[in-house]
């Protein structure tokens, strides 16, 4: 697999975050084209999934959440949730296992927010070409902080979206094919109508306003998954489609990571806006991570 494409797609997660940011909860629609100054907690997470992928060669559970709670205690500025530093503590304090769906004390029947999705790039990639074992591992890396059905089939679609256009030659793009491949493994009918709802929209024009409208750009996951797959096939090139997913205002952060981890994996590094790239916070950590889960995937020799 190309390493361009494991770049493009982690990088071009960090920096749609970056470019959402500072349009966080607008409700205003307008392009923006400057990265913020510092990326959020999207990133921040999503840098914890990919650490915890290469020290342990794979999904280890509890290393994630060790990677999370270190990440969080070392820059709790990053812009987190209510949510996941209660359970952050719930595990350092109090003992609590990782995998006991620990959201289900905060929120009756689980949180259904995007927190999941918005970190799941790197396990997409990971686990490209294991579709059966990319389903497990995403539902057992959501409920870390996500247990809600909404939740873990938006961050499951999430990863399959980086999956099918990391795995789709460039220049050959079939967006009917690639709207058809999610539907085909989505097991939520809310989702079903929303993908549903996604092709209607490309076969015509339509007004950003409508866009929001019929699909959403909330926190939760059902309101901002499907809207992040639309920004990338109802656009051409990668720039574009963050400029694009960003400029729907609400929760434009992750909107912008999701957008930015489909289109850097089907459009690879050199797709990325050198102003941009050289924009980018922490980037030569977060490109040099980018490389070391490439070779962790592919068996080439890497050191954590």
């Amino acid at each position: 697999m190309d390493i361009s494409r494991f770049k493009g797609c982690i990088l071009a997660t960090a920096i749609g975050d970056s470019l959402g940011a500072p349009r966080e909860g607008s409700l205003e629609i307008s392009e923006n084209r400057d990265l913020g100054p510092r990326y959020t907690d999207d990133t921040a997470m999503m840098i914890g999934v990919a650490e915890s992928l290469i020290h342990c060669g794979g999904f280890n559970g509890h290393d994630m959440v060790e990677r999370f709670i270190h990440n969080h205690l070392k820059e709790p500025w990053r812009g987190y949730g209510w949510g996941p530093p209660r359970i952050f503590n719930m595990i350092l304090n109090q003992g609590r296992r990782w995998d006991e769906m620990l959201d289900r004390g905060l929120y009756p029947g689980g949180s259904y927010g995007n927190g999941a999705a918005m970190r799941i790039a790197p396990i997409g990639l990971f686990y490209y070409d294991e579709p059966d074992t990319l389903r497990e591992v995403v539902h057992r890396a959501s409920i870390i902080t996500h247990s809600h059905e909404l939740a873990i089939e938006g961050a499951f679609l999430q990863a399959y979206a980086v999956s099918i256009a990391l795995t789709t030659r460039a220049h050959d793009l079939n967006r009917e094919g690639f709207l058809m491949r999610l539907k085909a493994v989505t097991n939520n009918q809310d989702y079903l109508k929303k993908l549903s709802t996604i092709e209607g929209l490309l076969n015509q024009d339509v007004s950003k306003r409508d866009v929001i409208r019929y699909l959403g750009n909330g926190i939760e996951a059902l309101n901002s998954v499907p809207i992040a797959i639309y920004s990338f096939l109802a656009n051409y090139d990668l720039e574009g489609a963050l400029v694009y997913a960003v400029s729907l205002g609400g929760d434009a952060d992750t909107i912008g990571a999701m957008t930015g981890a489909i289109a850097g994996a089907y459009y690879g590094m050199d797709a990325i806006p050198l102003r941009w790239t050289e924009a980018l916070e922490n980037r030569q950590y977060i490109q040099g991570l980018a490389e070391r889960l490439w070779r962790c995937k592919e068996g080439v020799n890497v050191k954590d």
